[in-house]
Parts: C-alpha cells; sequence; structure tokens
C-alpha cells in the first residue's frame, strides 16, 4: 500500500490494525500524527470504512487542523465527512443536535475563564460570602475538579466533609443556576453534559455508537474521567477504540488530566493490542539520551526503549549564570550565534520556562538587542478587551439571556447606565429567577426608577432588540459593522490610549467573520462564537513569522523547534517548590523536563542562575535535581562553538571582551551612534582579516552589521531616556 510505504514496522502495525481496542504507546517525535492519519486513510481506502463513520478526537484545534490537511491529501474529497475536531469541539455538535434532552438549548453559549469567575464571584456576592476569604479562583478550581470527576452539584454535595467544601457546595449550586439561567455552559458542562446525555438516553448513545463506529484518541494520556467516560460509552458496542499517548508526557493534572487512564488502559480492555512506537525521527542521539535519563528515574511509567537514526549532534549545553539578567543575556547572545553561524533563523528558536513570570527578564534582553520575538501565553487576541466587547454583543444577540455578557456591554460604550442601576438589574433578576435581559424588558417599564436611568435603559433595549431582529437577516461581517455603527464603537475607542491600534484588531476580527459570509445569519453567528470560545493559546501562534518564541514548557507540548534552550533549571523552579511534598506531583514536574527537552531538534541549552529573583523574592537555589541525571559526557559546560576560548557565562558574567581598531575601545553592550543609523547598543563583534564585524541594535532602523573601519561608530553614554 502506498498509503503505508513511508512508515516503519511498528508504525505499520498500527496502522494496519483495523478492529479491535489497541494502545499506542507513542514516544516524542515517533510520528504519532503520521500513524493516526496512516490509520484513518487505510480504514477508509482499504478496509471500505464510510468516512462518516470515523471519529478522531485530539487535544488542541491545531492538531485536528494539521490532521484534516494530511488526510486531504490521501483522501481528497472523502476527507470532509470525517469527523476530526477535539473533544471540547465534538461534544458542543452532540449538545447544539440532541441537548435539550438534558436541559441544553441549541443556542447555549460558552463562558470562558473570565467568564466563570466574574459568575462565580456573582454567586458569592449573593451568597454574602467575603471573595478576600474565600478564593474565587479556587472556588472556580474546585467546581471545576467536581465537574471533571463527573460530579453534579447534587451529587457533589453528598461528599462534602469541610466547612470549605461547604463553601464551594454553596457557590456551586448558585453558579450552576446562574448559568442554567444565561442559558450558558462552561468548558466542564461541555464534557459533563455529554455523559448525562448519553447515560439518560440510551436510544440517542445507540444513534452515536452506530455513527461512530471507529473511534482513534490523540494525546490520551491528558484525559481526564469524563474524557474517558464519553469515549467509553461511545465505543461500547462496536469496541474499535484506538488511543494514542505517552504515559510520560502527562504533564495536566492540574486540568484534571487522569495519568491512570492510560496506563490502566489494559485492565480496562485485556483483550487490547500494544503498539510500541519507540523510534525518534525528532531528535539527535544526544539530546535523546539526555531526556532518558531524566525520565527513567519515575515510577508511574512504562518502559520504551527509544532510538533513533538521527546523527549523534551537538552536547547539550550547559550554562550556570550569576543571576536571571545573565542568563537572559546569554540566551540572546547564543540565538544571536546560531543565526550567525549556523544558518537558523529566530523562528528555529525557543526560551520555555516553568511559569511566566520567568518571561520578563528574557523579553527585556530580547528588546534591548532588537531581537524579534512572541510571547505565547501573553495577552491573547480574542483576550483583548475591545475583541471581547464585540464578540459579548455577538453573544447577546445570539443568546438574549446571556446575562455575563450583557453586564459586559450594557455600559460600553456609555450610555448612562450607572453601577448602581446594574446593581438594581442583577437583584430584580435574582429576586425573580430570571436572565439579565427579562429583568431588563422589566425594569425599563418601572415607574419608581429615576428618569434619566429609565431612559439610558430603554435606548439600551431599544438598540439591543434591533440588533436582534437583525442578527437573523444580516451577514456575521455586515452585523458587526451594525454593531460598530448602532453603539459608534470607533469613537469610543479612539478617545482612549491606543485607540488606532484597537480599532485595528477589531478590524482583524471582521476579517475572520468574513469566512462566515456566506452561511445563513444564525448558522454563521453561531459556528463563529464556537470557534471564539475554544480558541487556545497554541493555536493563536503565528508559526509563519520569523521570531524567537518564548513559551511555558506546558504549552510547549505538540511543538517542536531546532534550538530549544530550557532556563531556570533550578530546584525550587524545575522542579516547583509546590512540588516537593508530593511524590506524585514530582513525578509530573519531572515529566514537565521530558516534554521540554524533547521539544529540541539539534540544540539544547540548559541554564540556571546562582541567584534569581522571581515573584519579587531574591532566591538562591541549588541546581535542578535533573541536571545531575544527565550523563557528564553528553554535557558541555564551555558552550557549544570549538572556537570559544572561554564559557560563553563567563563572557557575560565578566566586563566584555574589548575590540579596539581605532582611539575608542568598544565591548559588547557599549552605547554608540552611527550618523546613518542612529543610537544602538554593541551585541556583538568577531574579527574578519584585518578588520572587525560589529553587531549593533540600532533604537530606530534593527539590527546592522558594520566593518569598524568604515562605520565611524561614536560612543555615547545612553539611548535617549533611557538609563
Amino acid at each position: 500500500m502506498d498509503l503505508l510505504v513511508s512508515l516503519n514496522l511498528a508504525q505499520r502495525e498500527a496502522a494496519e490494525t483495523c478492529s479491535g481496542p489497541m494502545l499506542i504507546i507513542a514516544g516524542p517525535g515517533s510520528g504519532k500524527t503520521r500513524v493516526i492519519t496512516s490509520r484513518i486513510a487505510y480504514l477508509v481506502s482499504v478496509c471500505a470504512v464510510n468516512p462518516r463513520n470515523v471519529l478522531a478526537v485530539t487535544f488542541t484545534n491545531k492538531a485536528a487542523r494539521e490532521m484534516k490537511e494530511r488526510l486531504v491529501h490521501s483522501l481528497h474529497h472523502a476527507s470532509d465527512h470525517l469527523t476530526i475536531g477535539t473533544f471540547h469541539a465534538v461534544c458542543c455538535r452532540l449538545l447544539r443536535t440532541d441537548g435539550q434532552a438534558v436541559g441544553v438549548s441549541r443556542g447555549f453559549v460558552i463562558y470562558d475563564d473570565d467568564d466563570q469567575i466574574n459568575l462565580i464571584k456573582q454567586s458569592m456576592t449573593e451568597l454574602k460570602l467575603d471573595p478576600k476569604q474565600y478564593s474565587p479562583r479556587l472556588i472556580q478550581s474546585s467546581i471545576s475538579a467536581a465537574k471533571s470527576r463527573l460530579l453534579s452539584e447534587q451529587r457533589h454535595a453528598q461528599g462534602v466533609d469541610s466547612y470549605f467544601e461547604e463553601i464551594v457546595q454553596r457557590v456551586y449550586q448558585r453558579y450552576q443556576s446562574l448559568l442554567d439561567q444565561s442559558d450558558a455552559v462552561d468548558f466542564d458542562d461541555i464534557l459533563l453534559k455529554t455523559v448525562r446525555l448519553f447515560e439518560t438516553r440510551p436510544d440517542i448513545l445507540e444513534h452515536y455508537q452506530d455513527r461512530f463506529v471507529h473511534i482513534l484518541v490523540d494525546e490520551f494520556q491528558d484525559t481526564n474521567l469524563a474524557q474517558f467516560e464519553i469515549v467509553k460509552l461511545l465505543a461500547a458496542k462496536h469496541r474499535n477504540l484506538c488511543v494514542v499517548g505517552d504515559p510520560d508526557q502527562s504533564i495536566y493534572s492540574w486540568r484534571s488530566a487522569d495519568l491512570r487512564n492510560i496506563l490502566s488502559f489494559e485492565r480496562e480492555y485485556p483483550d487490547a493490542k500494544v503498539v510500541m512506537l519507540e523510534q525518534n525521527y525528532r531528535s539527535s542521539q544526544t539530546i535523546l539520551k539526555a531526556a532518558t535519563q531524566v525520565i527513567t528515574a519515575n515510577a508511574l511509567r512504562k518502559d520504551k526503549d527509544l532510538w533513533t537514526q538521527n546523527d549523534v549532534g551537538k552536547p547539550v549545553v550547559l550554562t550556570e549564570c550569576l543571576n536571571e539578567k545573565d542568563e537572559a543575556q546569554f540566551v540572546v547572545h547564543t540565538i544571536e550565534k546560531l543565526v550567525r553561524r549556523e544558518g537558523l533563523c529566530y523562528g528555529d528558536c525557543a526560551v520555555l520556562y516553568r511559569v511566566n513570570a520567568q518571561s520578563r527578564t528574557i523579553e527585556e534582553s530580547l528588546v534591548r538587542f532588537g531581537v524579534p520575538y512572541r510571547l505565547v501565553g501573553g495577552t491573547r487576541f480574542y483576550r483583548r478587551q475591545e475583541i471581547k466587547d464585540i464578540v459579548a454583543y455577538l453573544r447577546v444577540l445570539n443568546n438574549r439571556h446571556d446575562s455575563i455578557s450583557l453586564c459586559r456591554i450594557i455600559n460600553t460604550p456609555g450610555r448612562g447606565i450607572g453601577q448602581g442601576t446594574l446593581i438594581k438589574l442583577q437583584f430584580w433578576a435574582a429576586e425573580r429567577e430570571i436572565s439579565l435581559y427579562e429583568a431588563l424588558s422589566q425594569m425599563a417599564q418601572q415607574k419608581d426608577l429615576a428618569a434619566r436611568a429609565s431612559n439610558a435603559l430603554n435606548r439600551f433595549l431599544t438598540t439591543l432588540n434591533s440588533l436582534i431582529r437583525k442578527s437573523h437577516r444580516t451577514s456575521l461581517p455586515d452585523l458587526i459593522d451594525d454593531i460598530l455603527f448602532q453603539t459608534a464603537y470607533r469613537e469610543y475607542l479612539m478617545d482612549g490610549e491606543n485607540g488606532e491600534d484597537r480599532w485595528q484588531n477589531v478590524q482583524e476580527l471582521r476579517g475572520v467573520a468574513t469566512e462566515y459570509a456566506d452561511m445563513a445569519p444564525d448558522e454563521a453567528l453561531a459556528a463563529f462564537l464556537e470557534k471564539v470560545s475554544l480558541v487556545s493559546d497554541v493555536d493563536e501562534m503565528d508559526a509563519s513569522s520569523d521570531a524567537v518564541t518564548l513559551i511555558t514548557l506546558h504549552q510547549a507540548k505538540g511543538l517542536e523547534f531546532p534550538a530549544v534552550f530550557i532556563v531556570g533549571m533550578e530546584d525550587g523552579v524545575l522542579p516547583h517548590r509546590k512540588s516537593f511534598e508530593d511524590p506524585a506531583d514530582m513525578e509530573e514536574e519531572c515529566r514537565l523536563c521530558y516534554v521540554g527537552i524533547t521539544r529540541a531538534q539539534r540544540y539544547l541549552f540548559l541554564s540556571r542562575a546562582h541567584r534569581r529573583s522571581l515573584f519579587g523574592n531574591g532566591l538562591a537555589n541549588p541546581p535542578s535535581r535533573y541536571l545531575g541525571r544527565i550523563s557528564p559526557d553528553l554535557i558541555s559546560t564551555r558552550g557549544l562553538w570549538e572556537d570559544e576560548e572561554v564559557d560563553l557565562s563567563q563572557v557575560i558574567r565578566s566586563q566584555p571582551l574589548a575590540y579596539s581598531m581605532s582611539d575608542e575601545e568598544f565591548r559588547v553592550g557599549d552605547w554608540v551612534f552611527h550618523k546613518k543609523f542612529g543610537q544602538g547598543v554593541v551585541m556583538d563583534c568577531f574579527p574578519d582579516k584585518s578588520d572587525l564585524v560589529f553587531t549593533v541594535s540600532f533604537q530606530d532602523t534593527g539590527v546592522k552589521r558594520l566593518l569598524l573601519s568604515l562605520a565611524h561608530l561614536e560612543k555615547v553614554e545612553r539611548f535617549d531616556g533611557v538609563p
């Protein structure tokens, strides 16, 4: 079969097994996506399986997109009939179709993290609970954990055995009631209500069992109890369930992912076929050996013998820095050398860290030296204020009972509806157990309301109802134009800071909406809102831009880069100090380090600081215990390049080397002035025949490489306004 010709023996065995339960243990870089897509293509092309009968579940929209693109090449139009998506996306489709059987309307809205916290706070206010005494974030996390264990508010109440859990139970009950009033679900509800649908309606379950005869689940080590239950229910009739994953890459227990799902799969399905994908196509032999040495100390895992035909490659570079600033300079200095000496692009390099706060110093150094970068997990496009405003309008037009979105837009832009009026409106709704929209319709007619407030509510209600009517007959891009015009939203943005940039973001959102211009208005609006709700950080990465990627270790899973820097290799940072008391948490920290190392293809740099300022505290942590597991013969502590006379970290910690071919002596880090390019900072210098080549990052014109003899550089004290 041409479909299988590029597969190795283990991959081919996995792709050709057409029936029964199967567990594929896929090491990092072992080509699991290729195996899954080849298996699907084989089922359809060779086993004559109707593509409508195939369900493939992934954990990111990015992975689902890549899978679809590959299958288009092998199955052409037949791929249109496959069902491929994330757990949440697939379950959303099921609930849109059949959710009314468990009280979920087709127009339900999905509340994101911010919406959930706002609703938790509203619930606490109504229950007279002090958010300073009881953390809304902690309560939300507890409710999420309960739902992922399939505990409704009623079932959760049966297991309350502490005062805090009793507080959680009270908030959970009110929170769920407010969700129902708003015709809304949170992310956990999408899974929980799907399970309830299957359990309470056997006829609906059987329909989907016959629809999805062959089920494939990627990243199975990241499933929680609810997700595994959905898969088991769907596969119960035909038992053609193929799961793919790696216990060594299970790093999401804080999202309620349950490692036991993959470790106990063979007990759940005693007749399951097990295939080990052990050949790595991504990393050098050195990097793969280092990763294996780090992870083998873990107990909760399945042994596998990873190997690769790739070259031995460069040694793992271990650098000790004085502090986090020196560490950041080392990273930038080395990236510049990778670009200049090794022919890499900036986009080939990634800096990975345990916590987001570590990125600040790296960012500052990249900015200082003019190196382009993208920060994954910063302010995401769909989380920007102006984007959330317009999306909130669309959500209310799609579902007028969405109280959280209504609260957001009721006085945005300002229309004379103050906080006092809004509080009255919320209490009116709470007393009558109705949605905020229903309360708005009733309160606007009340004679005991001040005339100014009554007029403002009526004007807003008139605008809202006009837009709701238009939403049923207007294309999505035109509907956004109507919202912007009727609310004077552009004028509102232009009156604030960065108005032009924020308006461009709104126009970018409208550009996304044009993808839905040919769909029926109601269908387009629902589809667009669902897409917006399910977008993740990684989905928004622009892989086409030539920029260094800054990303947490958690977010980096599923990605790969020619050069990887893991900073903060210290006990207390990686592994994180919060994990020290729990052996299971410590094993997950080890898996996190393993995931980071296995993102690297050709170059791996590990760095630690003797002193680190983090979260406002000065830390003096010992080296990460994971460093001691890597054989010394795999490590270089003197840098990557043989012609380097001293350790790179020593260069950065001490005064930079001085260069002189003129009356002035220049050092790396000096501020300089050029008549054409303006002011800049010396980033690097290297000899070229009888001259010196300087790399300078200019404030206004970017990075330039100049011959010292021709550049006529002048030393200056500093950038204008920058110490």
